[in-house]
């Protein structure tokens, strides 16, 4: 691929919970920012591509195993039986070719996008991913995280503790079941900014373990960054959209800032606006610039039309605006 790619995806959070942190609670900086990890980010898009029967490593599955005392057991893969059961190899241990397995990791969408640290029976790699992720801060003033208590429909032993904290501590509390907590954000609206690097792979490509970042790999990760969000409704991620995304496709060698700084939030009374303030940056480099795509839902959210030479698409139909 003979360019670079900036960009935005923008993550809308209605009363869901986008990226918890240990607690429950939606992740949050020292001073009460809050935000969305990469990996959160990641996590529908490889989930999707799993689901397309497309190879991603970094995944996790399950197998079962035997116990000590003789019971069946669910434990998850490691990464050496995650590549093995992937690419077909009896065992990695006896695998001495570098160049093949350096291959095979190639091959695995996840980290031809975003680089992988493989460190299994004497091969060590550490791949920095083509595409770069920074953290998604959510751009809405006015979030506020959401309790729900959820009455089980199960009782517990005696002296065992639920995951709300309860104790079923006398005979009279075993007679009921127990409450648990569901944390939410009322509404909140991540952004997250996004480079594409094809330069990353040069050496890869030169070693001959990869034909580097194309533009099928680039629009395979277009297709899905629109989306998996989206698609991706679990219990506390249904509520999730992508709801916003901006791709500007550069010469190689030309360097823009995190354009996420340029974008402002605005909570409408019908509708949404999302205002993109980096129209005069992008109009100082035109002739540098080969094109940029911007994509919202027109029904919910309104869009200045301020960068000259930009298209609009309907996120959900693609349809230009």
């Amino acid at each position: 691929m003979n360019k670079r790619v900036y960009g935005v995806l923008g993550i809308s959070s209605i009363m869901a919970n986008w990226n918890a942190d240990f607690s429950g609670y939606p992740k949050t900086t020292s001073d009460g920012k809050t935000y969305g990890s990469d990996k959160a980010l990641k996590y529908p898009m490889k989930k999707m591509w799993d689901n397309q029967g497309k190879k991603v490593v970094y995944l996790k599955s399950m197998r079962f195993t035997d116990g000590k005392k003789g019971e069946t057991l669910l434990v998850p893969n490691s990464l050496k039986e995650r590549y093995e059961r992937l690419f077909q190899v009896e065992d990695l241990k006896k695998c001495k070719d570098t160049k093949t397995v350096l291959k095979n990791l190639f091959q695995a969408v996840d980290i031809k996008n975003f680089g992988a640290t493989f460190a299994e029976s004497g091969m060590n790699f550490s791949i920095t991913g083509a595409v770069q992720f920074g953290q998604g801060f959510n751009k809405y003033e006015d979030t506020q995280p959401q309790e729900q208590d959820i009455l089980s429909p199960f009782r517990v032993e005696k002296n065992k503790e639920n995951k709300s904290g309860d104790k079923n501590a006398d005979d009279e509390g075993k007679k009921n079941s127990t409450i648990g907590t569901k944390i939410v954000s009322d509404e909140a609206h991540y952004f997250y900014p996004f480079v594409i690097n094809p330069l990353a792979y040069k050496e890869y490509v030169e070693l001959g373990v990869t034909e580097g970042y194309t533009e099928a790999d680039y629009l395979n990760f277009k297709e899905t960054s629109l989306v998996s969000a989206t698609a991706f409704a679990t219990n506390s991620k249904e509520g999730c959209e992508n709801e916003f995304a901006l791709f500007v496709e550069t010469e190689k060698e030309l360097y823009l800032p995190n354009l996420t700084e340029y974008i402002t939030f605005i909570k409408g009374e019908t509708k949404n606006e999302i205002e993109i303030a980096c129209g005069e940056l992008l109009q100082a480099f035109r002739e540098r610039i080969f094109s940029v795509e911007i994509y919202y839902n027109p029904d919910t959210t309104m869009v200045r039309k301020t960068i000259e030479g930009a298209k609009y698409f309907n996120i959900i139909t693609r349809k230009e605006v």
